[in-house]
């Protein structure tokens, strides 16, 4: 309760680049793209959900477009680690 308002936390999100030896391909409507970053939601219920984003391969101006993450042992980790590190950014914030 904050001032006698129940404030509700829908979600929290974090971004995180995909190291170059962790980065991976993948094809959308014939085009291929490098999957260069994640955004992990922590929800409601304590549970996550992880996007990959990625520009074109070929370069140019190709829209950045989002992936499911493949289940890889590296990339979960990925995610814990970067959840960790978010953690104590955030007490560090706090005091």
């Amino acid at each position: 309760m904050l001032g006698g308002v129940h404030v509700e936390v829908n979600a929290l999100a974090l971004n995180v680049t995909v190291p170059a030896h962790l980065r991976w391909t993948d094809v959308r409507r014939g085009e291929e793209f490098t999957l260069q970053t994640l955004t992990v939601r922590l929800l409601p219920d304590g549970s996550t959900a992880a996007k990959a984003y990625g520009r074109p391969t070929a370069g140019g101006r190709g829209a950045y477009t989002s992936f499911a993450v493949p289940d890889r042992p590296e990339l979960t980790e990925l995610v814990a680690a970067a959840a960790a590190r978010a953690a104590q950014l955030w007490a560090a914030a706090g005091r």
